[in-house]
């Protein structure tokens, strides 16, 4: 990813969105691949003329193979408020992706307790009656809404709204319902992707400013390559 390819989709004082294609790193990671986050800070410096190094607050994150929107924070104050809202479950993000199968009911919700695997890198499903010294269940609550948009019985879209903010929460819980999302093959999908991909693209985000409290919604399409597998 190069300083051209950046994509703005949105920006004010104290924040700026912008468009992470799959398989780029949102964060810098010790292997020194490329990341979103330097190239943010590359057009920030650029376009204002900052000297020194460049505040940018990383508020959320998008999987490596997961495309969409990710926003950052401009400022201190930015990141406070948006750090708020996410604590609070007040930015509602929506999520598009193609799975294997047919979901029944074909809109629906899933629910689960999740547990990160630290050395497999991956979320479970905690099982049923599965509980901590505390007699609660294990793992955290996870919860999405799900849609069926289209499907052609071998794959379908889905439109998702994210609940709450688990580690690989709708891939984790996806898979666990049978239907895992295409190219994840970490989570049991047989078909695989270019670049390591995976069909999962945060498509909207909605949030209130750091200033002005207004309510900003932010969307984009989810990829054209898509349609080639849907058309089928």
């Amino acid at each position: 990813m190069t300083k051209t390819t950046l994509k703005i989709l949105y920006e004010d004082n104290h924040l700026v969105a912008v468009f992470k294609p799959a398989g780029v790193l949102v964060q810098p990671a010790e292997q020194k691949s490329p990341s979103l986050m330097d190239e943010v800070k590359k057009y920030l410096k650029e376009k204002y003329n900052k000297p020194g190094n460049v505040f940018l607050g990383l508020v959320h994150r998008l999987d490596r193979p997961v495309s969409g929107i990710v926003l950052f924070a401009k400022t201190s104050k930015g990141a406070a408020r948006i750090s708020e809202q996410i604590r609070e479950r007040e930015m509602r993000k929506i999520y598009h992706a193609v799975i294997e199968g047919t979901i029944e009911p074909p809109n629906g919700a899933l629910k689960n307790f999740l547990k990160k695997d630290e050395k497999r890198k991956m979320a479970t499903i905690s099982k049923s009656g599965e509980v901590d010294s505390t007699g609660s269940p294990q793992g955290d609550s996870a919860e999405l809404d799900y849609e069926t948009v289209e499907t052609n019985g071998k794959f379908s879209l889905l439109k998702i709204e994210l609940k709450t903010g688990r580690f690989h929460q709708i891939r984790a819980q996806l898979s666990a319902a049978g239907h895992p999302i295409v190219g994840d093959v970490k989570y049991k999908a047989k078909e695989r992707l270019p670049d390591r991909a995976i069909a999962l693209c945060a498509t909207e985000l909605t949030f209130e400013t750091a200033t002005t409290g207004e309510t900003k919604t932010i969307g984009i399409n989810y990829p054209d390559g898509w349609r080639k597998l849907l058309s089928g």
